[in-house]
């Protein structure tokens, strides 16, 4: 892997879209609802909750990418098959960048990014680390607050949550 210098990342981050992966563990509640596992994180809206991701790096596969940010993240990673394919793919806008024609997207004011967005199971023994205050299941109907602006959006179109899923 390659490591820029931040300024120059900072830069590069103003400049074009990033190519990331966002992934939403999910896992069955016995009889219950299914659940889906978010962290509570430091971010630009104050403390959230939020799915997990984070950029793909360069010479990283998507699969390596999600296994990275998973172990990073929550201290496990999930088994994927070689090439996974996205659930959805969402886009995170800055606010003077945000489409104005209905596109649906997320609001991230430190850049614009391209999200490839996939359902994960994790195996146990989750820990959160790093940005991951706290990691935590919620049933997918009760969903804590506050969540990142746009991520119930993307749970709706990835078929997570019920809403407009596509």
């Amino acid at each position: 892997m390659t490591f820029l210098p931040r300024e120059l990342y900072d830069r590069i981050e103003q400049s074009v879209p990033i190519a990331c992966v966002d992934f939403v563990p999910m896992r069955a509640n016995g009889d219950g609802p299914r659940e889906i596992g978010l962290i509570l994180r430091d971010s630009p809206h104050g403390q959230v909750w939020c799915h997990l991701g984070g950029r793909i790096h360069r010479g990283e596969t998507i699969a390596d990418a999600i296994r990275r940010h998973a172990r990073e993240t929550v201290g496990v990673a999930p088994e994927l098959p070689l090439n996974p394919q996205p659930d959805y793919v969402y886009e995170w806008f800055p606010t003077q960048l945000a489409p104005t024609d209905g596109t649906a997207f997320g609001d991230d004011p430190r850049k614009q990014a391209i999200g490839l967005s996939f359902v994960v199971e994790l195996p146990a023994g989750t820990h959160p680390a790093n940005e991951a205050l706290r990691f935590e299941y919620f049933s997918v109907s009760s969903l804590p607050s506050p969540l990142w602006p746009g991520c119930a959006e993307l749970f709706q179109r990835m078929g997570v949550i019920a809403g407009q899923a596509m």
